[in-house]
């Protein structure tokens, strides 16, 4: 791990929080050093923290590491020139989901769609343009209206043309608009909701054959280690891995078919299972990992499917209250799942 001395101005509250300049950092060879990471990452910013995971009884790599910066804008850099190429390799930079917002299935499926609720009839698009339009380019903006009333059913949608803008936007759950919360979510697909909803089912039945002893209980913070807490409390590198993301899944291939680097960061990238190893433990702080005291807490509800856990107002899903509708529809006569929430 290599850290700087910058550190202390992070405790002592002078940088931006870190959730804003963090990133993941998937895909690495094997070869890829902690210096190699920091070399290359230098070039955009000052570098507060630089991390390969590895396996705490092998010290192989893990496959991913993480990369702190002291800026926001540091991190906004290096995102808007990728590819990134480290060790001969292209890599997958992503900025880091907190703890929170791991445990969302959907937390680790790249989307250049944006979900918007909260949507009221003061709302117009160009409202949503102005105010998503400093996150990334905007390709389409929609407010979904009711068929025969022309009123706005509660919802919008915004298309960037990367996915980074929608990553921007959803580190930042509630955005006011013209005076009203609007909250934000990545805008999946009926077959993309149908996978993740499948992963999780899949992971949960393994959870209970691959979790072994946590090494410790982690006590807040970043650093991986016992006491101190660290990145969470799912094994590094399991290889079933969680939900989503970036798991060396089915056929070995890296995508959302296993792993994942929410729910307990990098469930996959490039191990055998963890065995209980965790960076942490499942411990209180740190990013991943199941919920506990303290750190980026877990989202409230059960694992419902879909947005809103099942189907709330203007929730996606698959399954639940909100699942059995389509782009369109007018109530509940599509089967198993698709666009919309309950009642649309």
């Amino acid at each position: 791990m290599v850290k700087t001395e910058e550190n202390g101005d992070a405790a002592g509250g002078n940088l931006e929080p870190e959730q804003y300049r963090k990133m993941f950092i998937g895909g690495l060879t094997s070869s890829t050093t902690d210096e190699t990471l920091k070399e290359f990452y230098s070039k955009w910013g000052t570098l507060v923290d630089c991390v390969v995971m590895r396996d705490p009884a092998t010290k192989r790599s893990r496959g991913f590491g993480f990369v702190s910066f002291s800026k926001q804008s540091e991190v906004d850099a290096a995102m808007a020139n990728r590819p990134h190429i480290i060790d001969g390799k292209t890599v997958d930079p992503k900025r880091a989901v907190p703890r929170e917002q791991s445990q969302r299935s959907e937390a680790n499926i790249s989307s250049k769609r944006l979900y918007v609720s909260g949507v009221r009839e003061e709302h117009t698009e160009d409202m949503f343009k102005e105010h998503f339009g400093k996150y990334g380019n905007i390709l389409k903006c929609e407010i979904i209206a009711d068929k025969n009333t022309g009123k706005p059913r509660g919802f919008a949608f915004i298309t960037f043309d990367d996915y980074d803008a929608v990553d921007k936007c959803v580190l930042i759950k509630s955005h006011m608009i013209n005076n009203y919360r609007c909250d934000v979510k990545k805008a999946l697909s009926k077959e993309e909701m149908a996978k993740v909803q499948q992963q999780e089912r899949e992971r949960m039945d393994r959870g209970a054959r691959s979790r072994g002893p946590p090494m410790g209980r982690g006590g807040g913070g970043w650093g991986p280690g016992g006491d101190r807490g660290g990145y969470g409390g799912q094994p590094w590198g399991a290889g079933p891995g969680g939900p989503g993301g970036y798991g060396a899944g089915g056929g070995g291939q890296w995508g959302p078919s296993g792993g994942g680097y929410g729910g307990g960061y990098g469930g996959g990238y490039g191990g055998a299972p963890g065995g209980g190893r965790g960076w942490g433990g499942e411990g209180s702080g740190g990013w991943g990992g199941p919920p506990s005291q303290g750190g980026w807490g877990a989202p409230s509800g059960g694992a419902g499917a879909g947005w809103g856990q099942g189907g709330g107002q203007g929730g996606w899903g698959t399954g639940g209250q909100g699942a059995a509708q389509s782009w369109g529809g007018s109530g509940g006569q599509s089967g198993g799942g698709g666009w919309g929430g309950r009642g649309y």
